[in-house]
């Protein structure tokens, strides 16, 4: 076998063992390390010291390294630990409650609620697993009781829990822009605009689907609202404070004044202060923190390294010629190539999660963006976008899967994927949109830091 047919079969090969269930970010390093020693052996060993004589093991040591001392990956714990100390500090049942009662007239009020909530903690933990278990255990018994269709509230809560990996400051932003070698100054403005009109829509959704069919969602009755007074004061108690702590955050980092991770620095001591004001601040909850935290933080430098290890590989052995090639020789428009692209990775999600995609797939495509003048930053967003559907695509919607494991016996998988399926055509509307104006994602970044210049 040539080298590029190799790189192929190692490509293959991965996808094979990750559908097989093995660990991703093992698998990587593993795949890399194996077909690595093959791409840089020069012989057969003459003894059993030369087996270790290989430039694998110095390529994996040296990305091992350049992952560990990479500045933008610092915010990764830093934004993971203001989320889990927001999650611990009782602040999200608090906001869900006033949002509630301050939408009780529009159709779907509790619908309405559990989104802007998603909204609202979604940024400020960025971690998509922890927002649909709260809200599972939250929203969900409430709007059940309140005799809400299953799936309908289902579909809710997993569409706006996906939400974190879109509105900043979004982990996955964070590991792109490391990927991509990008600003993740600029990445986070121009996702502002494409996240909030996606969360626009999922809400627009809800009540004209309410309204059309009001069983889905009957209103509160009357003797459940309290007085309009009280409603105000709990709002202004629970959506206030952590609303002011992302925009500060945000507003550094868009603002020039601090960089992602000093800015996570001081979302995360400012989470510990709104924990503290609200008495929920324990030496428990902040140990739980602190090492799921480590946890998280752990499988993220680990998939960098063995994604890195892989790339490295594959590259070495012609495979990202191979495929830049057959988009070179289609002989594509921008317009097909983008189309293209995006049907690759929305098909990507149906078996893969995000981190896989983002991490193995999309450098292939990286280098491609020159050839075709596409600006780097609208396909960012392109792709952030489309990663939505990772989420919200069986057979390994990632977010139906986390809300039944807490709901158990309360509902069937399938009603959990019938009640996702309307949020993915509106997630396609939402990057058809993005392609029809392409401002939605570039107006701000270059308002704020000036023209892209390729």
């Amino acid at each position: 076998m040539t080298d590029p047919q190799v790189a192929i079969l190692m490509l293959s090969m991965f996808i094979v063992l990750v559908l097989l269930g093995f660990p991703i970010a093992f698998t990587l390093v593993a795949m890399g390390v194996g077909f690595g020693y093959y791409a840089y052996s020069s012989g057969a060993p003459e003894s059993i010291s030369d087996i270790f004589n290989n430039n694998i093991f110095y390529l994996l040591n040296q990305n091992t390294y350049s992952v560990m001392e990479n500045d933008t990956l610092v915010a990764i714990p830093l934004f993971l630990f203001m989320g889990y100390v927001v999650e611990r500090a009782n602040i999200v049942n608090r906001l869900f409650y006033s949002l509630q009662m301050a939408a009780r007239n529009l159709p779907g009020s509790m619908a309405i609620a559990a989104l802007l909530t998603c909204a609202v903690f979604s940024t400020a933990s960025g971690i998509v697993g922890a927002v649909v278990t709260l809200m599972g255990l939250l929203a969900f018994p409430a709007m059940n009781n309140a005799g809400y269709d299953k799936k309908f509230a289902a579909g809710v809560i997993c569409a706006g829990g996906t939400l974190g990996i879109l509105i900043p400051p979004s982990i996955m932003l964070i590991v792109y822009a490391a990927i991509a070698e990008l600003s993740p100054l600029r990445l986070y403005a121009a996702a502002m605009f494409p996240g909030l009109m996606l969360a626009g829509l999922y809400i627009v959704y809800v009540i004209v689907r309410v309204w059309l069919n009001p069983n889905l969602a009957p209103k509160p009755r009357s003797e459940d609202v309290p007085p309009q007074a009280q409603i105000y004061r709990d709002l202004i108690i629970s959506f206030v404070p952590l609303t002011v702590l992302i925009f500060l955050v945000l507003g550094s980092i868009l603002g020039g004044l601090a960089t992602p991770a000093e800015a996570a620095a001081m979302g995360a001591l400012g989470g510990l202060v709104l924990a503290a004001i609200y008495r929920s601040l324990s030496w428990q909850k902040v140990k739980e923190s602190v090492f799921l935290t480590a946890k998280a933080t752990a499988m993220v430098c680990w998939l960098f390294v063995g994604s890195w290890t892989f790339a490295s590989v594959f590259s070495y052995l012609g495979g990202h010629d191979i495929i830049k090639d057959w988009f070179v020789h289609m002989d594509l428009t921008p317009v097909e190539f983008l189309l293209l692209v995006q049907l690759i990775i929305f098909l990507l999600g149906w078996p893969l999660e995000w981190s896989e995609i983002l991490i193995i797939f999309v450098p292939i495509f990286l280098p491609m963006l020159d050839h075709f003048g596409v600006n780097p930053y609208f396909f960012a967003m392109l792709v952030a976008l489309n990663l939505q559907t990772s989420f919200l695509t069986p057979p390994m919607a990632m977010s139906a899967y986390y809300l039944k494991g807490v709901l158990r016996d309360q509902i069937e998988l399938i009603d959990i994927f019938k009640g996702i399926l309307p949020y993915l055509g509106i997630v396609i509307f939402s990057m058809v949109m993005l392609y029809i104006f392409p401002g939605i994602a570039l107006w701000l970044p270059d308002y704020l830091f000036g023209e892209y210049v390729q």
